[in-house]
């Protein structure tokens, strides 16, 4: 896994808008080994519609998403190690931008709320959940790439 390298390729044409007048579409597209491709765009809270597309994904909310899916991965293959099974798993994550340290506009927080829902004989108590969320985090390897403080709220069952 260490020295794995993982690819993207986007691609973005001008087509017949001008250019220089700041005013050309944003869209664009991600494409993945695997073979998806996934219409992309600034966010329509950075660049105005039309300029941006509402319905692609923007970096923002891709990187969001990208914390959250490493988060919940990790947690269910610790889950199954500790014989839990999970029976289902969901996740409401979102994304505060703010200024960093450094005074520049950044993803400053993302927080997870992450679901669990267990079947079977052997049910994780509420402080199990907490610790595999704990070590889930842990794990995260995008949540170790980047400076944005990460939380982890789970959301229990009353």
């Amino acid at each position: 896994m260490a020295g794995h390298e993982h690819q993207a390729r986007i691609h973005w044409a001008r087509g017949t808008a001008a250019f220089t007048d700041n005013r050309y579409s944003r869209a664009h597209s991600w494409a993945f080994d695997g073979g998806v491709t996934v219409p992309a765009s600034s966010s329509p809270h950075v660049v105005r519609v039309p300029m941006s597309v509402e319905a692609a994904v923007d970096p923002e909310e891709a990187l969001v998403a990208a914390l959250a899916s490493c988060h919940m991965l990790w947690f269910l293959s610790l889950a199954a190690g500790r014989g839990f099974c999970v029976e289902d798993y969901s996740d409401a994550a979102s994304g505060v931008m703010g200024r960093n340290p450094a005074g520049r506009i950044a993803m400053v927080r993302v927080t997870l709320h992450p679901r669990a829902v267990f079947s079977g004989s052997t049910q994780p108590a509420h402080e199990d959940i907490v610790q595999l969320h704990a070590q889930a985090h842990e794990e995260c390897f995008i949540a170790n790439s980047v400076t944005t403080e990460v939380r982890c709220e789970p959301v229990f069952d009353a």
